[in-house]
């Protein structure tokens, strides 16, 4: 086998000028097959011919020129990378600084509130008796039922109240009792007081749609059924606990 760098070089008319077997010859001195027709033998020859040609050792020169433009190439990433840095670096301590001057805002639950101030300080609460009101609507009971343990608990204090609510018979005590705990709640949210000092001063029901549903019967008739629904309020007060 020639080596690539002596290889006969294509003839003056190009391989189209010799024959089939000359064509053989030269790719069987080249290591190629030499099987197929004309026209194949001279593009497997031209194509080596390229492929030889794109394969030729660089000079010296080239290759030292090549070597600088990689290390300059190399050079402007980290140049860049360093000055973007830098721009970064100034960029966050411009933030910090403006954060510093601005003031600090007040969230509810954040922790610049669970330091140690009151919501009496914040907020304090107005003279006199105070009125704290919880509602529900659409409670799924008739108003009638819902009446009968509303008058248990009118007038009585907040825990005397939720004992009642707690060991009733009746299954909307724990809608009420329900509906008690919340106005506790917002009174406790909102003026910072317990259960010991509130009193129910008010405990009404309202009646609220009906839905109508219809039950199938003999002889093919249909009796109505009205499942009743409550809007059910309970306001509570200071008034009488020694405030």
């Amino acid at each position: 086998m020639t080596p690539p760098d002596r290889q006969s070089p294509p003839p003056e008319g190009g391989w189209e000028s010799l024959k089939v077997d000359e064509l053989k010859d030269e790719l069987e001195a080249r290591g190629l097959p030499k099987s197929g027709t004309k026209a194949e033998l001279i593009a497997r020859l031209a194509d080596d011919d390229v492929a030889q040609a794109g394969s030729a050792p660089a000079p010296a020169a080239e290759k030292e020129a090549a070597a600088d433009d990689g290390d300059r190439l190399k050079s402007v990433p980290e140049e860049a990378a360093q000055e973007a840095g830098e721009d970064a670096a100034a960029a966050a301590d411009a933030d910090e600084e403006a954060a510093e001057k601005q003031p600090k805002s007040r969230r509810r639950g954040s922790a610049e509130t669970s330091t140690g101030v009151s919501r009496r300080e914040r907020a304090p609460r107005p003279e006199g008796d105070l009125i704290v009101r919880a509602r529900a609507k659409y409670v799924r009971s008739a108003p009638r039922k819902a009446r009968l343990v509303m008058d248990h608990i009118r007038g009585k204090r907040v825990e005397h109240a939720q004992a009642i609510l707690a060991h009733a018979p009746r299954a909307v005590s724990g809608d009420i009792l329900k509906l008690l705990n919340s106005a506790v709640a917002n009174a406790e949210s909102a003026y910072e007081l317990g259960a010991d000092e509130l009193t129910v001063r008010r405990a009404y029901v309202d009646e609220g749609p009906t839905i109508k549903r219809y039950r199938p019967r003999a002889l093919g008739r249909a009796t109505k059924i009205n499942k009743r629904t409550s809007h059910m309020t309970i306001e509570l007060t200071t008034e009488g606990n020694g405030r």
